[in-house]
């Protein structure tokens, strides 16, 4: 079968050429750091699930209730900066295994708790994620580490910072 047989027919106006101007990936940082993120974040949650049928996820809510004891799942939500629906899906799941304990709270909210499983689940799962910190730090002196997380948080507040700024210009978008 020749090349001209195998290849589909492709309508007129299809672009089959590179575009001249594109990003380098080798040199890209979003997606440098993005593609570093997600081989840590598939590690780690391989290795979770193999270990303990619980994802990276799962993992974010219990040690935010291990910093955090008492958050609603609203709070924990905003302090992983995961969308609502996920944390509500992990903390099901976790209910559900009786590592965390839902409790009525004031107005109606519902404060979380790790049951004592669930911080032994955390202690068990905590070198795993620890794993992940080695990875990255591997080759880096501690003023490297320092330098490094400011400047993480500063890019971190300079993204909520612009967020900020669409979701106003949005708002101000639709009452035009």
């Amino acid at each position: 079968m020749s090349d001209s047989t195998s290849r589909p027919s492709l309508p007129d106006h299809a672009v089959t050429e590179p575009l001249e101007t594109t990003i380098d990936p080798e040199s890209f940082t979003p997606r440098l750091l993005a593609l570093l993120s997600n081989a840590l974040v598939w590690r780690e949650s391989h290795e979770m699930r193999r270990r303990f049928g619980l994802g990276t996820n799962d993992w974010r809510v219990i040690s935010a209730l291990a910093m955090r004891p008492g958050q609603s799942a609203t709070e924990a939500s905003e302090f992983l900066g995961l969308n609502k629906a996920v944390t509500s899906k992990s903390v099901n799941t976790l209910v559900a295994r009786e590592l965390v304990v839902l409790v009525d709270g004031p107005r109606g909210s519902r404060p979380m708790y790790l049951t004592p499983a669930g911080a032994e689940m955390h202690d068990e799962m905590l070198p795993i994620s620890v794993r992940g910190q080695e990875i990255i730090l591997a080759d880096l002196t501690e003023d490297d580490v320092e330098a490094l997380n400011r400047l993480l948080r500063r890019m971190l507040e300079h993204t909520r910072e612009l967020q900020m700024l669409e979701n106003e210009a949005a708002a101000l978008a639709q009452l035009s």
